[in-house]
């Protein structure tokens, strides 16, 4: 079993989510006493923060994995489990940002985890799950 998941878009994920949260720390820290939040207004930061971060940690989380029996892909929150009997190739243009999987009924799933900004990374990452088709 292979296991792919993104390289630059991961450490920028995880990365902004730990600089928007020490943010939020100073700028709640260096406010005047004078200027107050209502709790509808806290609320509401709060819960944008909390979606920003599931965004973010869905970047994170992505990825790619080969067994023996097909492939799993886990693209933020959504996961799709193709046989490879069921995979007619894999897309990855000069220029994409992921290569997209095309299934023998002409479906296609993103490879979210493989990021075409990782170079050679993304190149190599492709070449084996095409090698793997039967």
């Amino acid at each position: 079993m292979r296991t792919f998941r993104p390289g630059g878009a991961r450490v920028v994920a995880y990365a902004v989510a730990v600089v928007m949260l020490a943010l939020t720390a100073i700028i709640a820290y260096a406010l005047p006493d004078e200027i107050y939040f209502t709790t509808a207004e806290t609320v509401t930061l709060w819960i944008i923060i909390l979606a920003v971060l599931a965004l973010l940690h869905g970047v994170g989380r992505s990825y790619v994995r080969a067994s023996d029996e097909g492939i799993d892909v886990l693209n933020g929150y959504r996961r799709h489990h193709v046989a490879w009997s069921d995979i007619e190739g894999f897309a990855m243009n000069t220029g994409a940002p992921w290569p997209t999987l095309v299934t023998k009924d002409d479906e296609r799933v993103m490879l979210f985890a493989i990021q075409g900004s990782d170079g050679r990374y993304a190149r190599e990452a492709v070449a084996y799950l095409r090698g793997r088709i039967s």
